[in-house]
C-alpha cells in the first residue's frame, strides 16, 4: 500500500489541505463496495491538479485514500457538521445522492472504522498537525486553506444548483475576519462565476478544528463546483483545460491575497 499522506514542504504561511482527492481503495476494501460504491463518484476529482502552481513555496498536505474508506474530512468522535441535514458520515454508507455504495452486509463495522481511523484519518492528520506547527513556527501565524470540489447538482444534499465559489469559515470562527473578506471579495468580482460565503457548506471538521485565530491559525474551506473544472460532472470526470485556466486565475488571486494579509499580520505580531 503506498503512503495515506503525502506532503510537499514549503515556506509561506499558507498550507493547502487535500483530504479528498485520493483514490486508493486497499484491495479488501475494493471488494467490498458495490459497482455504485466503485466509480468513487464523491471525489474531489483533480483539485490537486487545479491548484498545482498557483503560489510557490506553499506546503500541500494531501489524501491518497478515498473518503470511502474513511473520511478524513469528518469528526472522528462522528459529530455530525450538519445536524438535521442530509450528509454523508466518517464512514459513508451511501454516496452523495443517497444510493448504497456497500455490497448487502458489506458496510463498515465498528472494527472496521477504528482500524480506519488508525491506518488512515489519524496519520493524514498528524502530518497536518506537523505542517501547521512548522509553518507557525516560521511565522507566528498559519492560513490553512482546505480545498474541495464537488458537484454543482445533488437534490439529495442541497436544492437548486451550487454556487461555483462556496467559502466556508464556520460563520467567521474559523479566521480573522480579513482572511474571509479578501476571498469574498476576489470571488465575488470573478467575472462568469458565483460566490456565497457561509452557505451550504460552512466548512468542514478540518476547517473547524484547526481554525483557532487566537493561536494564530486561521483556516478556510473552499468548496469549488466541479462544473468550473470538468468536462461533466459525470464519468469519467475528466478535467477540462480551458475551464481549469480561467478559473485558476481567480484562485491565484485569493491565494496570494490571504499570502499577504498573513505577512501583514506577522509584520503587526499578531
Amino acid at each position: 500500500m503506498s503512503a495515506v499522506v503525502e506532503v510537499t514542504r514549503g515556506t509561506s504561511p499558507v498550507i493547502l489541505a487535500f483530504p479528498h482527492v485520493g483514490t486508493d481503495v486497499p484491495a479488501p476494501i475494493l471488494d467490498r463496495l458495490n459497482d455504485n460504491g466503485r466509480k468513487l463518484a464523491d471525489t474531489d476529482w483533480h483539485i490537486d491538479r487545479l491548484y498545482a502552481g498557483l503560489l510557490s513555496e506553499v506546503t500541500t498536505v494531501r489524501a491518497t485514500f478515498h473518503r470511502y474508506v474513511i473520511d478524513a474530512n469528518r469528526d472522528p468522535e462522528r459529530v455530525s457538521l450538519y445536524p438535521g441535514q442530509n450528509t454523508t458520515g466518517l464512514a459513508p454508507e451511501t454516496d452523495f445522492d443517497g444510493l448504497a455504495i456497500w455490497k448487502d452486509g458489506e458496510e463498515p463495522t465498528e472494527e472496521d472504522i477504528v482500524h480506519r481511523l488508525a491506518t488512515f484519518h489519524a496519520p493524514y492528520h498528524a502530518a497536518l498537525v506537523a505542517e501547521v506547527e512548522r509553518v507557525r513556527a516560521i511565522h507566528g501565524v498559519v492560513v490553512l486553506y482546505d480545498c474541495h470540489s464537488i458537484r454543482s447538482h445533488i437534490p439529495f444534499l442541497f436544492e437548486g444548483k451550487l454556487p461555483d465559489f462556496n467559502i466556508g469559515t464556520n460563520n467567521g470562527a474559523t479566521c480573522a475576519l480579513e482572511f474571509e473578506r479578501v476571498t469574498a471579495e476576489i470571488a465575488g468580482y470573478a467575472a462568469g462565476y458565483t460566490s456565497i460565503v457561509n452557505g451550504r457548506f460552512k466548512g468542514g471538521w478540518t476547517t473547524r478544528h484547526y481554525g483557532q485565530p487566537s493561536s494564530g491559525v486561521h483556516a478556510i474551506q473552499m468548496e469549488l463546483a466541479q462544473s468550473t473544472h470538468l468536462v461533466t460532472e459525470d464519468v469519467p470526470f475528466a478535467y477540462d483545460e480551458e475551464k481549469a485556466e480561467k478559473l485558476r486565475v481567480h484562485l491565484h488571486a485569493i491565494l496570494a491575497r490571504l499570502e499577504t494579509v498573513a505577512y501583514e499580520l506577522k509584520a503587526m505580531g499578531n
